[in-house]
This record gives C-alpha cells, structure tokens and sequence, in this order.
C-alpha cells in the first residue's frame, strides 16, 4: 500500500488523501522550538517595537516557505500606563509593590520593556475610599450583599479573578456605584492552593500578577475609537468621550501578595463561606475603618498594529476561503499565551508549503493569519474583518482558531455544522501519552454528547474568532490542547522556561497540534463538498429552546416551529452529503452551504449592542468569555423584559427560516443532476 501511494506521487497522481497523509508528517519540534527561541525571547506587546519585530519574523518565514505573505497595518487606542499607586492608609499604612520580581532560574523574567501589571482600557482617577470586599464581582455577588445590607456605593471593591471575565468585573462595579475596582489573583485559583508555584511548580508565585484589558468587548471589541469601521492609519476615528466601551472608573490587578494586608485589615461580617479564598486569613466582607487610596494614569495613545496574511491562491475556486489565524501579540513574553499557537500556524505554513512544492494545489484559497492586539480586545482582527467585511461575506468559507495550546486534551468550540468534521478530523490523531485516539482523550466524560461523541462547545468571546463567527456569521472553530497556565497567565513568568518545563516538554503535543491543523485546513481547501453537517445544529437548537424554560409571558411557537422544520432538513441534507457527491454542480452546493451561515447574522445586531448579530450564540453581556444561547431572547428574559424577549423571539424564528431556506436550495441543488 505505502509502494502505491509513493507510485501515485512519483507519477504525479497522488490524491488529497495521499497530501493529507503526507502533510501530517512535516511539522517538526526542533524547527518550532526555533521559532520558539527567537520570538519569546523579547516582550512583544501591542504597539511595541517587539510586536513589529516579531511581525516582520513571521512574515520572513511565511516568505520563505514559498507563501505571499504582507503585513497589513491598523491603529488603534492601546492605552500603557504612565503611573500607578495603591496604598492603605487605615486602619494600618501598606503600599502595594505592583511588581513582579525576577526568578533566578527564568532569565527572560528579567527582560527589560516590560509592561508593568495594569489593566488596559482603566479610566484615570485619584480615589480614596473605604474597601469592600465582592468575592468574584458577578452580578449574583452584588445581588448577595445587598442582600447583606453592604453597599458598595462610593466605595473602592476589590474583586478576586475567576467566574467572570476581568472587563465584566469593573462594569458591574460602577454599574453598583463604585469608585474603583481592584482585582486579584486569589491562591486558590492559581496560586498554591492548586499546587506548588513558580518556578517548582507551574502556579501563581505570590507576586504574580494577571495583566489584561477591560475593554466592554460585550457591546464591540476592536479599537474603541472605530466602532463597525476599520482604524487604518489617517482615517476617521471617534473623540474618546465617546467610545462605549471604555471603563468610567479605575482599576487595577494586583498579586495575592499586595492584595493580603488589604483584606486582612478588613472588618464588618465575615465573608459567606464559599466567598472565601485560600488566604490565611479570616475573609470579612468590609468595609469598616479601612482606607484606600488608587491613583491610575493611563497614556492613551494611538499606536500601531501589525496583522500578517500569508495567501495560498486556490486552483479552481480562489473565490472561497479557508482561513486560519492565531494571534502573535503578548502582554509580556507569551511562551503559552500566544506563541505556543502561533509556532504551530508557522509549522502548518512550512508543511504546506512543502506539499506545494510537491505538486499539491488547494482547490479553495487559504488564508494564514497572525494578528495584532488581540490582548486588548481582538483588535486586529477586528479590524480586519471590518476593513474586508463586503469580501469576506462573499468568500469565507471557514474560520480555524487557535490561541495557545500545550499537553493537555484537546479542547473544541466552535459552529454546530463543523462537529462532524472535528471528529473525523482528531480520530485519525494518536496522543502521544497514552497512545489513545485524540479524539477518545477529548471525548471526556464532561465532554461527551449522548450517542454521538465529542459536542462543539457554543463560542462565546476571548479569541479572533469573534469578528467572524459573530459579526458576519462565519461558520467558525476554536482548537487546542489544553494548557494549564492559569498560574503564569498573562505574567512575566509566561516564558519559554516555563513553557518548556510545565507547559509541553519536548513540543510533542504542539508538533501534534501542527500536523492536526495542516490536515484540516487542506482538508477543508480540498474538499469536492463542504463537510458541514447539520444534525449538530437542530439537537442544539432543540436543547437551547428547552434550557429556557416554560414562561407564560414568552412566546416561542415560532421558534419551535422553525426548529422542528430545520430538523428535517438536517435529516435529508445529513443523508445527501453523507454519499459521493454526484451533482455536476457542487460549487453553488457549497456557496448555499457556507452562505446559510449569514442568514445567522441580521443586520440589526442584537438589542443595545448591534455589532453582534449572531442569533444562535454571543458572548454575554455579564459574563464576558462565557456564551450564551439564544442571546436576544435569553437575556431579555433573564431581566424580564419580556415585550424585548417576543420580539427577539420573532427574529430567531425568522433567521431560522432563511437559514433553513439556504439548506433547502443545497438539498435543491444536490438532487438536480
């Protein structure tokens, strides 16, 4: 069999199977941990001469292995701090250190041009004011004190991460009347509660701290200043009074270290119990006599941004995309967070471009993208998707996403149509550790959907998927082994010492993770009919109805009706494609096919936050990353807005229907010869 199949390619017959086989094959650990050493070896944050060098590096490969590959230039506000102060001044003094010190063993720790430990996207201000304590800072926490008869109002709260999204915590603070908002890392969740820290072990050192952006990316991510348009250097941009998505209100993270003389100097009533973190110390909820005083000053200059775009053109249908992206930016060095992915998109890049070289021609364009700025708030590929909106309307087939991954298991979100094309894709995956199916490891038992294996998790926000999967309804996929980096994320201690001792020794599973996505985005680019099922989509849709409940003041029969229709459609197009396909038409088979997925998107956007139109899933509006479901009519009835919630409904039901008109035409199309 291996003699045939080097027969066929010897004489130029070789099959896509037989690329695909090939491919797999290519990516190389010593070549990525080249990658590796040269681009963690400097911070390289947004808008930083580190972050052009490391776009131009990327580009010079991507060059190299045969790609045409450009850099594409945005701006945007990238705020960097310009000073800091956090000190009480009762019931005892303490001024908090607001560093992180250098370990010995890690020399990149003590790299110069890093960032200090801030929040972007804080408002400036002096205040000094009592302090309380709000577990979390969700809204169920604010709920409980005042519950408790604790007010936060013209206070300062400080918050431990965790729950929630970081941006969501400094919203819900001011939204509950407060003054400023610190947030920490408490040990319990990455420090040494959960295991021995850094350098020992891979958790939170006592002074770590977890930089991040507070930009409200639940009304838009992207530059604050361009809402909906593409910030190029010269073109119009908002007055920053009136971006909607800044923070009214400072904050700060600091390390569980600065944030212990603060709570054990708290009084008032004793924190409930499952308030309570891993601190020695009786946890009080506040505020009594104690006093603290932050001063932030933020620079909030515009500065650049750098995406690289490496094209390979397609053979017979260039007009359809395939496009993979992973972000090149760090908050400091980025071992993990983010360039354990983007050496995995570099090493995809030379595999596929060793089987150019071997005669392969995708059918289908593929587009490989490093963007800028992600940490702020999925800037540059915000801004991307904004500036190329009209073509990528017409041409974007599938989005891939990774952001970092390592050697855990493998961990799947994505658009329902795409499940059935993970599983096939990660059962031809061996782990390296136990010898497993890829897939079995990641069928877990959380994981797993009854009867029918590994389920997508629906996408809420976090990574560059968002432009596409949300804003023009891309059918979308975020991949990557797990990574337990919670204890280094986003720290100067997120360094290639750490990745290498804690994170993926060896580069087994990122040279793995290399070779999965080389096989699926050739897959994908080559494929005679898309392989998007739709049997994923109607189950979930039927589960998302039911998790809202029986209420007598909403309405769904629409919905319902929508749903049960899309079912069995989903039945006879599942079963359609499932064969060879046979249609001398398949091109317009899959323009209705990837199409459908704009039906998703109505232009109106969802309620108080137009940017996103996506129906079926969107990041919410209090939980930051998390999804939620049905996003117009859940959170309108979650607040019971219930005239809000009908209409929603009607929208849902209306997008359903179009979309289950796209698969009818597929169906249409496939049984005309």
């Amino acid at each position: 069999m291996r003699f045939l199949s080097l027969l066929a390619f010897a004489s130029g017959l070789c099959s896509a199977q037989d690329y695909e086989r090939r491919v797999r094959d290519v990516p190389d650990a010593a070549r990525m941990n080249r990658y590796f050493e040269r681009l963690a070896a400097e911070p390289h944050h947004a808008g930083s001469a580190g972050s052009r060098a490391a776009a131009e590096y990327a580009r010079g490969l991507l060059t190299e292995f045969g790609l045409e590959a450009k850099i594409e230039t945005f701006e945007a506000l990238l705020p960097y701090p310009k000073g800091r102060l956090l000190e009480m001044t009762a019931p005892v003094r303490y001024t908090a250190k607001l560093t992180e010190p250098a370990i010995g063993s890690d020399p990149d720790s003590a790299d110069p041009n890093q960032l200090p430990t801030y929040n972007a996207y804080s408002a400036s201000g002096d205040v000094t004011a009592p302090l309380v304590y709000v577990n979390y800072g969700t809204l169920e926490d604010y709920e409980q004190l005042k519950r408790l008869g604790i007010d936060v109002r013209g206070k300062i709260v400080i918050a431990r991460y965790g729950r929630s999204w970081r941006g969501v915590k400094p919203k819900l603070a001011a939204a509950y009347g407060a003054l400023a908002c610190l947030i920490y890392s408490d040990p319990k969740e990455d420090g040494y509660f959960a295991g021995d820290v850094y350098p020992k072990g891979p958790f939170r050192p006592p002074a770590g701290v977890q930089r991040g952006s507070v930009l409200d990316m639940a009304i838009h991510p992207g530059d604050p200043l361009s809402p909906g348009f593409a910030s190029e250097p010269g073109g119009r941009r908002l007055p920053i009074g009136e971006a909607k998505t800044l923070m009214t209100v400072p904050v700060l993270p600091i390390s569980y270290e600065d944030a212990l003389p603060l709570l054990q100097n708290l009084a008032g009533r004793v924190a409930p119990e499952d308030w309570r973190g891993a601190l020695p110390i009786t946890y009080h909820l506040g505020p009594g006599s104690s006093m603290v005083h932050l001063k932030l000053e933020m620079d909030n200059s515009t500065r650049p941004v750098h995406n690289v775009i490496a094209t390979i053109p397609g053979s017979t249908l260039p007009d359809q995309w395939i496009i993979y992206g992973n972000h090149h930016d760090a908050w400091v060095n980025g071992a993990a967070d983010p360039l354990s992915g983007v050496v995995a998109l570099l090493e995809t890049a030379r595999a596929l471009g060793e089987m150019r070289k071997q005669g392969w021609r995708p059918k289908r364009t593929i587009k490989l993208c490093l963007w800028d700025a992600e940490e702020f708030g999925l800037v540059g590929s915000t801004e991307w998707v904004e500036k190329h909106a009209d073509e990528l309307k017409k041409k974007a087939v599938v989005y891939l996403n990774s952001d970092s991954t390592g050697n855990g298991v493998f961990s799947a979100g994505g658009s329902s149509p795409l499940e059935q094309f993970t599983v096939d894709l990660l059962r031809q995956f061996t782990d390296p550790s136990t010898g497993k199916s890829v897939l079995e490891m990641a069928v877990g038992p959380s994981r797993r959907r009854a009867g029918v294996g590994l389920a997508l998790s629906p996408l809420g926000s976090g990574s560059d998927y968002v432009g596409f999967a949300h804003h023009l309804g891309v059918a979308s996929t975020n991949y990557g082994f797990d990574v337990e980096m919670a204890g280094i994320y986003h720290s100067i201690y997120d360094s290639l010492t750490w990745f290498r001792q804690f994170g993926d020794p060896g580069l087994k599973y990122t040279r793995l993770f290399s070779a999965i996505m080389a096989t699926g985005v050739m897959r994908l680019s080559d494929a005679s009919l898309l392989p998007f099922r739709y049997g994923a989509f109607a189950r979930n849709a039927e589960a998302y109805v039911k998790e809202l409940g029986a209420h007598g003041k909403l309405n769904l029969q629409a919905v319902v009706l929508a749903i049960s229709e899309l079912k069995q459609t989903a039945i006879e197009l599942d079963a359609l494609t499932a064969k060879p396909p046979t249609a001398s038409n398949l091109a317009a088979v899959n323009e209705a096919l990837y199409l459908a997925e704009r039906a998703l998107c109505p232009p109106e956007g969802l309620p108080g936050r137009s940017w996103y139109r996506n129906v079926i899933t969107a990041p919410g509006q209090f939980t930051g990353y998390g999804a939620k479901t049905f996003p117009g009519i859940r959170e309108a009835a979650e607040f019971a807005r219930w005239e809000e919630a009908n209409q929603q409904a009607r929208v849902l039901a209306a997008a359903l229907t179009a979309y289950n008109a796209c698969l009818r035409e597929a169906i249409r199309l496939l049984n005309t010869e």
